[in-house]
């Protein structure tokens, strides 16, 4: 890849443009028009026109949504981006960047480290690591004047083919025009991938990969069409209707000895009783998801709420298990100090910006008089070693006027910016700045300090140990400049500080008290050295740096020599902050049956402590660390060790997860799915989603995927139902998902509420349309049984196509508005949802229930038309459509659970154009014969008969034995 000059690349690469559409211009029709959203008519033997009006909504349904994917894409793909060229800097939008490309990537903040290359970068969007990263430049375009210069330079790039993995990189920079030519190796810590955030300076990099080659898109799977659990089984009960239709008039048939050209009379029966398959299912389903789509976008309560697939809202109402990020869904990446512990016989506790430095109070204990040092000395100590261990460097603002020299002799405090690989650090400088001791300036070998009374503390940093996950501990040593003292300080987690520090009796029972309040807790500590005993460590330190073999191992043993007796300064706890109403969220989502699985890149400790803080883990239950493991039999060993566990969330990180499900798939996920709760972490994207097809495979229950970033998008889209939230950093997660919010507590109304709905109003609207045409089909059946199994239709012309349209639609489709209990007892007793989960509202008992009531009206309305017409046919057919349009009515009323004003309206709309179209039916129905009182009584009796006594079994139901939904509202 030649820097700056794309037309020299000697192979093509893909357009650098993002398409989350599931279909193209060639592709759309035959793709909307497959089995993916045929197989729900079942039935493609009658009436052409209604199957074409099925399948012109289902189209009309995905060109919308098509066209506002297209819009969103577009709209990513045109954001505007600085490139650096022959003719200056031009802008140019993202689909035109090519390989080869040099893009500036700007920030507002100019930090004191810039003019030596480095930057930070967070990842989130992509991996879930919430930390600053730093990455470093290519060292030899450093000494060029200006950027500009990197286009006049002879210099490419070589990198290795497009993969998945974001956590390595391997490539080459040579640069020609020297001599001899120069070659640099590139790594991970050169990179700039795309989804991340620059958090300072400005950056020139050379694009390597574009569109379908990014690292984001290679970990993102291709979106799906999803079809809802309840389409299948409305598609399962169709397919049983259709059955029905070949079966009864194969009975027909039969009946009929077989006699004469009995082929051609099947044809003439699977015509006559259609109606048993009800092709305007589809039609009414449809429209009513458009109409739940609106309501949740309506919903004042949970505003910015947007569905981007219409065809799933059932799914919400009958979620198994969550499965939710961390950062930007329940925590929201923003650390608070919450206290400090020193416990000479001396405790303090202070809130970061809630409490002025001098509100800090200290409490005296018996014996603390004979303390050596004073209280004010050791609290001195105590924010002095804070202040100093860590890797935090201090940013300012660029204002145009003041410059970097400038800026960093006058240490403005309106201008400066913490910057880290951890959060976690950044709160506590900040906490120390708080109280009057700020870090103003830092560089590779130097920290300044500024004290309340403005003096500057100079201290020479002379070594760093970073924190790694092995050791759980970071350290460094510096010299004071002012005193010549040399003095090693060291934090880290309790269990390892532990065996560090001089013996004392406090320290396991405060760190227990801290983690009980879901604190992080880091322990503090500080050993002086002489010139002397630093010489002899640094001889010793150097030389084990030198080696080759077992490099690692004798470093740490080095640095093992210094922690010893280390003294005890101080315990400080920080508190993840957690997004709003994230507790009584969860609390709500666990009363309901769903249990919530954690997946995040972030470290084991950050993730665990969020879980307690939380309540995602609840108070009463234990945590089981799951150890990594590495082999088989390590795997087995902590499997057996882990099932003696009971009512006990899992903790385990993607590496000892991958080992678990490399060897024991099928044991870890039965385990793992009776855990209350599990948390997994450091976690890739193609992890989470892997977590969530083998929980579809093993449980067979419903997924919800919710997160925020890049790296969430693969879960979002496996997930049968993905929830994206508008993060602070990108929409990749909310354009990729079916639904999207713009808060984590907006998910606990969406599917209490309208997850519930939804499912329930789809139930009982296809269970009553499947009633409406096993109705008809019923009488049918019983005139042409009757009339010798004759093959002639009861009814006939606008009749049979006004039954399934104007007579009964609106009744039957104003069910949509139907609701059991008010929104607001849905969220007081989320465990109503649970009576969801066993698909209870669409079950095959109920589908026989509705069977049953269907051929007994169908009958009662067919028998006793018969029965009470006096001569001529069309009294028949009088009798029994009117009564059987008025018991249809009656069965919507008998439905409802609560009444929508639009639903009165619908009912006595439809009776109206059944009463106004009689006018004209003359050629159908005797229009003298229905203003008698003989048509009145007869139709009345007939409908009595047919309706009473399913009214007076609701009645006895609810008295004796009513839903749980009903004692909430009665």
């Amino acid at each position: 890849v030649w820097l700056g000059h794309p037309e020299k690349r000697e192979q093509r690469y893909p357009r650098n443009v993002i398409n989350n559409q599931k279909y193209n211009f060639f592709t759309f029709l035959p793709g909307v028009s497959d089995y993916e959203h045929c197989n729900g008519l079942c039935c493609l033997t009658c009436f052409l026109i209604a199957l074409g009006f099925v399948l012109i909504i289902t189209i009309m349904r995905e060109a919308v949504e098509e066209m506002r994917c297209f819009l969103r894409d577009k709209e990513v793909n045109s954001q505007i981006y600085s490139k650096l060229s022959t003719r200056g800097t031009v802008k140019v939008k993202s689909s035109g960047i090519q390989v080869g490309d040099l893009i500036i990537v700007e920030k507002t903040f100019v930090p004191d480290f810039c003019h030596k290359g480095s930057c930070f970068l967070r990842t989130d969007q992509l991996d879930g690591e919430t930390d600053w990263k730093l990455r470093l430049p290519v060292a030899c375009t450093q000494r060029l004047p200006t950027a500009a210069d990197l286009l006049q330079i002879r210099s490419f790039v070589y990198a290795e083919e497009p993969n998945i993995d974001i956590h390595n990189f391997i490539g080459t920079f040579t640069r020609e025009d020297g001599d001899p030519p120069v070659s640099e190796s590139l790594s991970i810590e050169n990179t700039l991938w795309a989804s991340t955030v620059i958090a300072s300076g400005t950056v020139v990099g050379v694009v390597i990969y574009t569109g379908k080659e990014l690292r984001s898109v290679m970990n993102t799977s291709n979106p799906r069409h999803k079809i809802g659990l309840f389409d299948l089984e409305v598609n399962c009960l169709t397919k049983i209707l259709f059955g029905a239709l070949v079966v009864v008039s194969l009975v027909m048939v039969a009946l009929q000895h077989f006699a004469g050209r009995w082929y051609l009379q099947i044809f003439r029966f699977l015509l006559l009783f259609s109606n048993i398959v009800p092709i305007s299912l589809r039609v009414n389903l449809d429209m009513g998801k458009m109409v739940y789509s609106w309501m949740i976008k309506k919903d004042s309560k949970i505003p910015g709420t947007g569905v981007r697939a219409s065809t799933i809202p059932e799914q919400l109402g009958r979620i198994s298990y969550l499965l939710t990020d961390k950062t930007g869904m329940i925590s929201v990446n923003c650390k608070c100090f919450c206290k400090i512990c020193i416990f000479l016989k001396v405790l303090i506790l202070t809130h970061l910006l809630h409490r002025p430095p001098h509100d800090l109070q200290a409490s005296r204990a018996p014996g603390a008089t004979k303390v050596r040092k004073t209280i004010s000395s050791r609290v001195h100590e105590a924010v002095k070693a804070i202040a100093l261990v860590h890797n935090v460097t201090p940013a300012y603002e660029s204002n145009g006027v003041t410059d970097q020299a400038e800026a960093e002799q006058h240490y403005e405090d309106t201008c400066r910016v913490y910057q880290a690989s951890s959060p976690d650090e950044v709160s506590l400088v900040q906490w120390t700045e708080s109280v009057g001791l700020t870090l103003v300036g830092r560089d590779q070998s130097s920290m300044q300090l500024r004290t309340p009374s403005g003096q500057i503390l100079t201290f020479t940093i002379l070594q760093i140990f970073p924190f790694t996950y092995e050791s759980k501990r970071m350290g460094i040593i510096v010299r004071d400049e002012s005193t010549g003292e040399i003095t090693f300080y060291l934090k880290g987690a309790d269990v390892v500080m532990a065996g560090i520090v001089q013996y004392n009796d406090w320290l396991e029972e405060e760190c227990g008290n801290m983690a009980r309040e879901g604190l992080r807790v880091l322990v503090v500590a500080k050993k002086s050295l002489t010139e002397e005993q630093y010489q002899d460590f640094e001889a010793r330190y150097v030389q084990a740096k030198l080696s080759v073999h077992d490099r690692s191992l004798k470093v740490a043993t080095v640095i093992e020599s210094l922690e010893m007796e280390m003294e005890l300064l101080c315990l400080t706890g920080v508190e993840d902050q957690l997004q709003a109403d994230v507790r009584p969220t969860l609390e709500i989502l666990r009363n309901a049956g769903i249990k919530v699985w954690m997946l995040t890149g972030d470290k084991l400790e950050t993730a665990t402590c969020t879980a307690k803080n939380a309540h995602l883990v609840t108070r009463n239950q234990d945590i089981h660390v799951f150890r990594p493991v590495t082999t088989r039999s390590e795997a087995h060993l902590e499997l057996n060790a882990f099932r003696r566990k009971h009512d006990c969330a899992l903790v385990i990180s993607g590496d000892s997860l991958e080992v678990c499900l490399k060897f024991y798939e099928y044991e870890f996920m039965e385990l793992a799915c009776q855990c209350p709760a599990v948390v997994c972490c450091r976690c890739a994207p193609t992890q989470k989603a892997q977590i969530v097809r083998l929980l579809q495979e093993r449980t067979g229950k419903l997924t919800c995927a919710v997160g925020d970033g890049g790296n969430d998008v693969s879960m979002i889209q496996e997930a049968d139902c993905g929830v994206g939230v508008e993060g602070k950093e990108g929409k990749q997660a909310s354009l990729a998902a079916d639904f999207s919010i713009t808060q984590f507590k907006h998910l606990g109304r969406l599917l209490m509420v309208h997850g519930r709905n939804s499912y329930k109003r789809s139930a009982a609207l296809s269970q009553f349309v499947i009633h409406r045409s096993l109705c008809i089909s019923t009488m049918q059946a019983v005139f042409s049984s009757v009339f010798y199994f004759a093959s002639v239709p009861l009814y006939q012309g606008f009749l049979i196509i006004g039954y399934s349209t104007i007579y009964t639609m609106f009744p039957v489709f104003s069910l949509v508005l139907d609701k059991d209990v008010k929104s607001e007892v849905a969220m007081l007793y989320p465990e109503l949802y649970k009576d969801l989960l066993k698909g209870r509202p669409l079950s095959f008992k109920t589908f026989l229930l509705w069977v049953l009531i269907s051929i007994y009206q169908g009958s009662i309305i067919m028998y006793g038309a018969l029965l009470l017409f006096e001569s001529e046919f069309v009294h028949i057919v009088a009798i029994s459509f009117t009564s059987l349009i008025l018991t249809e009515l009656l069965m919507v009323a008998l439905t409802v659970q609560t009444w929508h004003w639009l639903m009165i309206v619908a009912e006595l709309l439809s009776l109206a154009c059944y009463i106004a179209s009689l006018v004209f039916l003359h050629e159908f129905i005797d229009l003298y014969f229905i203003t008698t009182l003989s048509f009145v009584w007869k139709v009345t009796a007939i409908t009595l008969v047919s309706c009473l006594p399913l009214y007076i079994l609701k009645y006895l139901r609810r008295r004796f034995s009513p839903p749980s939904y009903s004692k909430l509202t009665s």
